[in-house]
């Protein structure tokens, strides 16, 4: 019975993933996570310092935020994988180099396979 519904998931899993941008919102949501977590500045801090702090916040959530949205509207692929190259050189100029640059590199090439991704035609028969 566990071989049959790990098969069941698999399946699953891979409709998922054929049907959805998934590779570039896997790549959107690894770039925001390590832009939020090599900006180095905590929650408290950040809201203290206002605009300045919040910066590697901002822009880390927001490419999760893209990352999550390409896998749940793939329609809406340009606009959400455009705002996540756009985030991600953004977090180069406020959030610490936009994680080393690690995080930087990471949403950019996020956004450009959410914007490179199209739906998979059906095959003739």
């Amino acid at each position: 019975m566990t071989r049959d519904r790990l098969d069941a998931a698999r399946r699953t899993l891979r409709a998922f993933r054929r049907t959805r941008p998934f590779w570039g919102g896997l790549w959107l949501l690894v770039g925001g996570w390590l832009v939020l977590r090599l900006s180095m500045v905590p929650a408290h801090i950040a809201v203290g310092a206002g605009l300045s702090g919040i910066g590697g916040w901002l822009t880390g959530g927001g490419m999760i935020l893209c990352g999550l949205a390409a896998w749940g509207a793939p329609s809406q692929r340009y606009v959400v994988g455009a705002v996540g190259v756009l985030l991600a050189v953004t977090s180069l100029i406020v959030s610490n180099l936009g994680g080393l640059f690690l995080g930087m590199l990471a949403g950019i090439i996020g956004g450009a396979m959410t914007l490179a991704w199209g739906p998979k035609k059906p095959a003739r028969p």
